[in-house]
């Protein structure tokens, strides 16, 4: 099992602690990659003898030259295969890895409370799961046997040209601190650059997804270009970071690739070697095996800068997994309790996201079992805070919320879920079967109580005239409209059958033909049970048992519909803008009377089915 810990601060520390249970694999694929290298090195060593005999002898011994020939083919052989096994070992830690984090971040991201996801960006989520977890696959699986090969084949070769002549180990390497002084250079600040980058392309990736995502809104008014714009800007600031660090970096970059060029080497090594040879020092077969080494060190020295580079991309992407892991969970009652009942008991209850600044204040109010409650109000007011707050979207700041005079904070999120369903504006239908979808709701469910639900959701004929029917798959050969979306919403709802239901902009995206049916759909799912609805058109919660009327985050008014308009106070003053706006509208023949009722509360549409 993963963890992770609140401590991680950079310079790698979430990359060790993410990679800590697979330590030992690494290590093992390290040495075997090490080995690998060592044993590619016999090659070099059985050529360089091999020369000694074919130049040196008159007469070349037989037996010695199939003895260093075998030694040539066996450093192959061995070293392919320990480079295969530490591949091997490498790609086994890798898999153990990604799917622990995987399992991890499946369980923390459910886990946290269901309002997190309105508060996170669905860009930089995706790329901590997805793109991050990829950087990570890349060093676990590769890297550090790429790392291990690329530093030990070199240093062998070293050691090999020391003990032939220091001369020769010192003209293998004449070029480096050229490249070495150039490299520190281009690698200064690297880690903040690399933030920088990321954070400009999560924007990308955030402005995509918002571009897609609201793509229909932002053609029917007509804001193909502001919207793009935003994409646009995302990119150019990314084009313009990017390219204002590496810019000035490519002048260096040529100079630090032409110190470890082949030909740049190999001239360096011929020109020295030549000398030294002429003065005695060395013996030109012994130059034949410096060559062999010199010629190693610049692809060496490419695959330990692509690795850096790599490294530094997985430090950060650990710790943006390592965020992900330390989200804070929804707490969890070490002794949790069943409701006794569908009543809600807002007791004192103040809500603030931020700690300062409340949104909710002093919320004192009762809804009793099987009654239906409307909140209504200005935008802003609180009511789908408040909503939300009794299937655990968020907890409460201070004060107590009870479900069947039990604290919510008191009951598991599984009973919890089990008393508590929800019908929110924006529908998730999944790329599964039709008969799948509905199983989200109760995984057990029957293909009778499937159907039961969905006839009265009035959705059976339409899923029947599917082609595979309740064997349709989303997105691939079933396609549905937004009206028909909400009631599968709602049809799932009646499956999960539980005694508490919030309406949250119920009918947003119904169209006039589909409302009415939209309307009976959630007449079933009201009826019998505790509802908890934010009302946007006041003519559809006249028949409703209470209507509580928000404002600033504050209960202003508590009643029935005649009792509020006797009052005289804010609702009828709604009530009354209602009937004006209402005429004006007509005046100007804005169509049938339905359809001109405005929204007073400065929210979208929401008819609300009255409570029989």
């Amino acid at each position: 099992m993963v963890k992770s810990n609140k401590q991680d601060s950079g310079s790698g520390d979430a990359l060790r602690r993410l990679r800590q249970p697979v330590k030992n694999q690494i290590w093992i694929s390290l040495l075997l990659g090490g080995i690998g290298s060592l044993t590619t090195l016999m090659t070099f060593v059985g050529l360089a003898e091999l020369g000694k005999l074919l130049l040196l002898s008159s007469i070349p011994d037989v037996g010695a030259i199939l003895q260093f020939g075998l030694l040539v083919i066996s450093g192959i052989s061995l070293g392919w295969f320990c480079t295969g096994l530490a591949l091997w070992v490498s790609h086994l830690a890798d898999n153990k890895l990604q799917a622990s984090l995987r399992r991890a971040l499946v369980r923390r991201l459910a886990q946290v409370p269901l309002g997190w996801y309105s508060d996170k960006n669905s860009g930089a989520v995706r790329k901590a799961v997805q793109d991050d977890l990829e950087d990570l696959h890349h060093l676990i699986a590769h890297h550090y046997v790429d790392v291990a090969s690329a530093t030990v084949l070199p240093l062998g070769g070293i050691v090999y040209l020391i003990y032939l002549d220091w001369h020769l180990a010192l003209l293998a390497v004449a070029t480096l601190p050229v490249y070495v002084i150039t490299y520190g250079w281009m690698l200064y600040g690297f880690k903040d650059k690399m933030q920088q980058l990321d954070r400009s392309f999560t924007a990308v990736s955030s402005a995509i997804v918002e571009f897609v995502q609201g793509i229909e809104v932002v053609k029917i008014f007509g804001q193909q270009g502001g919207s793009h714009a935003r994409y646009q800007q995302a990119v150019n600031d990314f084009r313009q970071r990017y390219i204002g660090w590496v810019s000035p970096l490519l002048r260096i970059e040529a100079i630090t690739s032409m110190a470890i060029s082949v030909p740049v080497i190999a001239l360096t090594s011929l020109i020295g070697g030549s000398w030294m040879v002429r003065h005695g020092w060395v013996s030109g077969v012994d130059l034949l095996a410096e060559l062999l080494v010199a010629m190693v060190i610049p692809q060496s020295l490419m695959v330990l800068n692509q690795s850096i580079t790599l490294e530094r991309k997985a430090v950060s992407a650990s710790e943006r997994v390592s965020e992900l892991l330390n989200a804070r969970a929804l707490p969890q009652a070490e002794k949790p309790e069943e409701p006794g009942s569908a009543d809600i008991h807002f007791d004192q209850v103040s809500f603030s996201f931020s700690g300062d600044q409340p949104v909710l204040k002093n919320i004192n109010l009762f809804c009793p079992a099987g009654t239906v409650t409307a909140l209504v109000g200005p935008s802003g007011s609180g009511k789908s805070t408040l909503a939300k707050l009794v299937p655990r979207f968020y907890d409460v700041t201070a004060g107590t919320l009870r479900i069947g005079g039990v604290d919510v904070r008191n009951i598991a999120s599984d009973c919890l879920y089990r008393h508590v369903g929800f019908v929110l504006q924006d529908v998730q239908l999944l790329r599964m079967s039709v008969r799948d979808n509905f199983r989200l709701a109760k995984a057990d469910a029957s293909q009778q109580e499937i159907e039961r639900v969905a006839r009265l959701a009035l959705l059976h004929d339409r899923i029947m005239s599917l082609p595979r029917g309740y064997d349709s798959v989303i997105e691939e050969d079933a396609l549905f409209s937004g009206g028909e979306a909400q009631r599968f919403s709602i049809a799932r709802t009646l499956l999960a059958d539980t005694p508490i239901v919030i309406l949250d902009e119920a009918t947003a995206h119904a169209d006039v033909e589909s409302e009415a049916m939209v309307q009976q759909a959630l007449a079933a799912v009201t009826a019998g049970r505790t509802v908890l609805v934010i009302a946007h058109r006041l003519p559809t919660i006249q028949e409703v048992d209470q209507i509580v009327v928000l404002d600033q985050g504050e209960i202003k008014e508590q009643g029935t519909h005649a009792e509020l308009l006797d009052c005289q106070g804010i609702y009828f003053r709604l009530w009354q803008s209602l009937s004006v706006a209402s005429g004006s509208i007509l005046k100007r023949g804005a169509g049938s009377e339905s359809e001109a009722v405005p929204d007073v509360c400065g929210d979208a549409d929401v008819p609300m089915p009255v409570k029989e």
